[in-house]
């Protein structure tokens, strides 16, 4: 049989009391079952068929296209939000550019 051993007075400094130990022993016999071991039965769930009626198949496709629009307008905000960030840096680029050039050339 397992016992725990769990000391009965751990001190501060360290030195822990040794454990009592019992000084009878008992035998204990294994005790027989008399249930049954036979599994349970695993219920069985109903059929979960989804009835569509036309006015939700019509409410599931609006859903659908709804989500479609919104998800497509939000990549092309950011396609656009893109774009017009290329196209301002290739017109800072050209610019100074430019500028730079005029400078070496006042010499």
């Amino acid at each position: 049989m397992l016992r725990p051993r769990v000391p009965v007075n751990p001190l501060p400094t360290g030195t822990v009391t040794p454990l009592l130990q019992p000084t009878a022993t008992t035998d204990a016999q294994p005790v027989a079952c008399n249930h049954d071991h036979t599994p349970a039965p695993v219920p069985v769930a109903p059929g979960s068929t989804v009835q569509l009626t036309p006015g939700s198949v019509i409410a599931l496709a609006a859903g659908g296209g709804a989500v479609v629009l919104v998800v497509g307008a939000v990549l092309v905000s950011m396609l656009l939000a893109v774009a017009i960030t290329g196209v301002s840096v290739a017109v800072i680029a050209v610019v100074l550019r430019l500028l730079v050039r005029d400078m070496q050339k006042g010499r």
